[in-house]
C-alpha cells in the first residue's frame, strides 16, 4: 500500500467547500470521484484542513492510500485529465505511511485579497471588496496584537466544533499593491472563519470602527462582539501548508 501526497490548487467559487457533502459539489467529493474513475475503486482523501464554500487554494495538501501499480509520476496527469478546469493537481509523490496530511501539519499560510474599489465584475469571486481607502500602516499596527500564542475564541465562528482555541500566529504581513491590499497570515493552525475575522478586524480598526482596546478585550475575554467583521470567503486563499 502506497500513501500519496497531492498538492492541489482550486478555485472554490463553484463549490460548497472542501468537505464531502451528500448532494453538493465539493472539492473532496470531486477529487474522490476522479480517483474512482481513474482506479475503479473507492478512495478516501484526507486534507490538511477544510476550506469553506467559496474559499480558494493556491496549495492545499491531501493524501490517500492506494495499492495500484500505476507509477506515481503518472497520477498528476491522470487526475488532471479527469478533473474540471477549476481544480488542478500540482504534484503527487509517495510519502511514508505514518504521514498524515492533517495531523502532520506544522503551520499554514493564508492569503486574503482586498480590492479597494466599489465593484469589479471580473473580481467578484476572487477578492473581498472594501469601498473606503485603507490605511495599511494601521492594519499592520492591528496585526501586531495577534502575534504570538493566544486564545482566539473571540475570533472564530460560533458554529465551530473546536475544543482547543489556542493558536500561535507567527507572522502577519499587510501589503499595498495599487488598488489592492493583501494580507498574509502564518500560524500553527486556524479556527473556523478565523483568518476572515482577523482581516475584518484589521479593516475595521483601519477605518476607525473599533479601537485597540476593543481588540485587546476580544483577546482577553474571548467575546466575539469586540472583534471586527467577518470578511467574505471569496477573498481567502490557502497559500501554503508546511510539514
Amino acid at each position: 500500500m502506497k500513501r500519496i501526497l497531492l498538492k492541489i490548487a482550486y478555485d472554490g467559487s463553484s463549490y460548497k467547500g472542501w468537505q464531502k457533502q451528500e448532494g453538493l459539489d465539493t472539492i473532496q467529493g470531486t477529487i474522490e470521484k476522479a480517483l474512482y474513475l481513474a482506479f475503479k475503486k473507492e478512495i478516501e482523501v484526507f486534507a490538511s484542513g477544510r476550506t469553506d464554500a467559496g474559499v480558494h487554494a493556491i496549495e492545499q495538501c491531501a493524501h490517500f492510500d492506494i495499492d495500484d501499480s500505476v507509477p506515481v509520476k503518472k497520477i498528476k496527469n491522470i487526475l488532471n485529465r479527469i478533473l474540471p478546469d477549476d481544480i488542478e493537481i500540482k504534484s503527487a509523490k509517495i510519502v511514508s505511511n505514518d504521514f498524515h496530511a492533517r495531523f502532520s501539519v506544522k503551520k499554514k499560510k493564508y492569503l486574503y485579497k482586498i480590492a479597494t474599489s466599489c465593484k469589479n465584475c471580473f473580481l467578484a469571486k476572487r477578492v473581498g471588496f472594501v469601498k473606503e481607502k485603507l490605511d495599511v500602516t494601521k492594519m499592520q499596527e492591528c496585526a501586531f496584537l495577534f502575534l504570538g500564542k493566544h486564545n482566539f475564541k473571540g475570533f472564530c465562528s460560533s458554529q465551530t466544533s473546536a475544543k482547543d482555541f489556542e493558536k500561535t500566529i507567527y507572522n502577519i504581513l499587510v501589503l499595498k499593491k495599487k488598488n489592492f491590499v493583501e494580507v498574509e497570515v502564518e500560524g500553527s493552525g486556524f479556527l473556523m472563519h478565523m483568518v476572515r475575522i482577523l482581516v475584518g478586524t484589521m479593516v475595521d480598526y483601519a477605518l476607525g470602527k473599533i479601537t485597540k482596546e476593543d481588540i485587546v478585550c476580544a483577546l482577553k475575554t474571548q467575546d466575539r462582539s469586540f472583534a471586527g467583521q467577518t470578511m467574505p470567503p471569496q477573498g481567502l486563499y490557502l497559500k501554503k501548508v508546511f510539514y
